[in-house]
């Protein structure tokens, strides 16, 4: 590894950790269900003013998801797609989506809801930023790719809802359109990888559930963690591989 790449890797780390200490809180406040508001107040009734900053409180102390390892995932994640991609435009897109990828993973996991107010934007910036990744020089995917990449997993995704509508979200056809903008940056292959590998979590998952006896084959379980852990996998292998 040289020296260029070592100091990159370490500093994507040190803004994931950054990023992660910021995430229990809003996922704390998002973690409700479709027809409620977000929350207000810490679970000992203390008021939250804003959505950054530590999710502590003076008398129950920490609350949410565990912090350290938020920060552990996300400076890890960071740390390995800085790692993969390298000093390339794109690391940029990467290093700013993937904290609001963890963080839709933490609240699926929590409520089984993707929020609309993280997928769609989500969407538009990626977009949007790719595009601007594409025009300088050094960008090694292709954004009319990520166009028709969201377009192919998006609708894809829409189709498994219309088709079994319990058993796949529109949040996660809403996900699936900015997993296929990153991921189809990098080509079909690549695409096609992420989204199969996301497909595979969830079985293998479900499957170590049943066998311990924790769920039964109708145990519905929030897909969006697999879907986001496949896309980061399909990211990592496109990064090294392109």
């Amino acid at each position: 590894m040289d020296a260029v790449l070592l100091v990159l890797t370490l500093l994507a780390g040190l803004l994931g950790a950054a990023a992660g200490l910021l995430l229990p809180r809003p996922a704390h406040r998002l973690s409700v269900e479709p027809e409620e508001p977000w929350r207000a107040t810490a679970p000992d009734g203390a008021p939250l003013t804003g959505w950054i900053g530590p999710a502590r409180t003076a008398h129950r102390g920490w609350y949410g998801p565990s912090t350290p390892v938020t920060v552990t995932v996300t400076a890890l994640l960071c740390a390995a797609l800085a790692l993969s991609a390298g000093p390339v435009p794109e690391l940029c897109v990467w290093l700013l989506i993937a904290p609001v990828l963890v963080l839709l993973a933490l609240v699926d996991r929590a409520v089984k809801r993707l929020p609309d107010v993280l997928t769609l934007p989500l969407a538009a910036a990626t977009a949007a930023l790719l595009g601007l990744a594409a025009l300088i020089p050094g960008a090694r995917g292709s954004w009319i790719h990520a166009l028709l990449g969201a377009c192919a997993l998006g609708g894809g995704y829409y189709v498994l809802f219309l088709v079994n509508p319990r058993g796949m979200g529109f949040g996660d056809v809403k996900l699936a359109t900015s997993l296929g903008l990153a991921l189809g940056w990098y080509g079909w292959g690549v695409l096609m990888l992420g989204a199969l590998a996301g497909f595979v979590y969830s079985s293998l998952y479900g499957i170590s559930l049943v066998a311990m006896g924790r769920a039964t084959l109708k145990t519905a379980l929030p897909f969006g963690p697999f879907m986001v852990a496949g896309a980061c996998t399909g990211l990592l292998l496109g990064g090294f591989g392109a």
